[in-house]
């Protein structure tokens, strides 16, 4: 299935640069309110997108963060809510401030209208959006003052990803699909894509990749972020097309490509995404195929603004994971590790050195 948004992605870019320099330059807005009292007086709360807080990566990321701020703060228990679908986001909201939530997360790009409209309707309430800038006119800056956005440029960290799957790749083609054509999916597809370019361009070598083309902004979508056969599906037909890594980008379907990865017969390696997938899912048939993961501090990123929030010092500058603030990063290739030559990881290593200090520009919707 191909779900296409492509006009939410090139708003996005156009205002990309726009989000870096507020994120980097401008001075924090504080609202301190919901702390006056006191941080044990304090209730931070969440909303989950659809994939549940059971994922093992996106959400579950969210709610860690989440719990360790509470238990550093002292805090109120924190109540989280679990989406089944969008329909679900402008109840679950709702439902949060109607128990008297100080601080509410929204998880996911796909929450931004219905956490928009929560915090125009409750302007004394802190807003926290993970992975979106909701910046719903396009015009550069947050559409609500009390919304605080973690975003992470990710195409960074998938560019390093791209380069080590094309130089362990024996079948010259890599493959990567996504839950939904939305841009925080797709700037890991796109940077990955552009990491094999860059590793052809090194090597004279014609590594594929497929499931995402770069000029169409377009590619292979499940439609949905659910472990289910149609993921599972949507990895076989890449992997009929003789992929040896895949890149399964949109929280749980990436236990739908690694069924696909064991009923193939053959040595295909995984990239998991958000999380270190390695850690988070102790399934050893997962496990196995794990090459590396692209990481997102979401963990980091929500304990840090729920912390400063519960302490009265809230603020609504976007934070911009980076290579060089290691917002995003790559795992450690743990089983893969005797399978990747020390050549090619001290190429990567090189790269994420050139890529922080600016010598090297990967392209996306957050880059400068």
């Amino acid at each position: 299935m191909k779900t296409t948004k492509k006009a939410v992605f090139s708003g996005l870019a156009m205002i990309g640069t726009a989000v870096l320099l507020a994120g980097c330059g401008a001075a924090p807005e504080s609202n301190g309110s919901s702390a006056a009292a006191g941080a044990s007086d304090y209730l931070p709360c969440m909303v989950s997108d659809s994939g549940g807080f059971d994922d093992k990566s996106f959400n579950q990321l969210g709610k860690e963060g989440l719990d360790a701020a509470a238990s550093e703060l002292g805090s109120k228990k924190p109540i989280e809510v679990q989406s089944q679908s969008e329909t679900d986001f402008a109840s679950n909201l709702q439902n949060l401030v109607d128990q008297g939530c100080n601080t509410i997360i929204t998880v996911g790009f796909l929450l931004a209208p219905a956490a928009l409209e929560s915090a125009k309707a409750n302007p004394d309430l802190q807003y926290v959006s993970i992975d979106d800038t909701v910046d719903q006119d396009f015009d550069g800056k947050t559409d609500a003052p009390n919304i605080k956005p973690i975003i992470f440029d990710t195409a960074q960290a998938a560019y390093l990803a791209g380069y080590l799957a094309a130089g362990t790749s024996k079948t010259g083609v890599v493959g990567t699909f996504g839950g939904m054509n939305i841009p925080t999916v797709t700037i890991f597809m796109d940077g990955f894509a552009q990491g094999v370019e860059k590793y052809n361009a090194d090597n004279g070598t014609s590594v594929r990749v497929v499931g995402w083309d770069r000029t169409a902004k377009d590619g292979s979508f499940t439609g949905g972020f659910e472990a289910n056969d149609t993921a599972r599906q949507t990895a076989q037909a890449l992997i009929d097309q003789n992929v040896d890594v895949l890149l399964p980008v949109g929280g749980p379907i990436y236990q739908s490509a690694a069924v696909a990865i064991q009923d193939a017969g053959r040595e295909i390696a995984m990239v998991g995404v958000d999380a270190d997938v390695y850690e988070t899912d102790t399934d050893p048939n997962v496990q196995k195929i794990l090459l590396t993961s692209i990481l997102k501090g979401i963990d980091v990123g929500t304990k840090d603004a729920i912390v400063a929030a519960g302490e009265g010092n809230f603020d609504t500058a976007p934070f911009i994971g980076t290579l060089e603030n290691d917002g995003v990063g790559l795992a450690p290739y743990h089983d893969w590790s005797d399978r990747v030559s020390s050549d090619l990881t001290a190429k990567v290593d090189a790269l994420k050195a050139d890529v922080i200090s600016g010598k090297i520009k990967v392209e996306s919707y957050l880059a400068g």
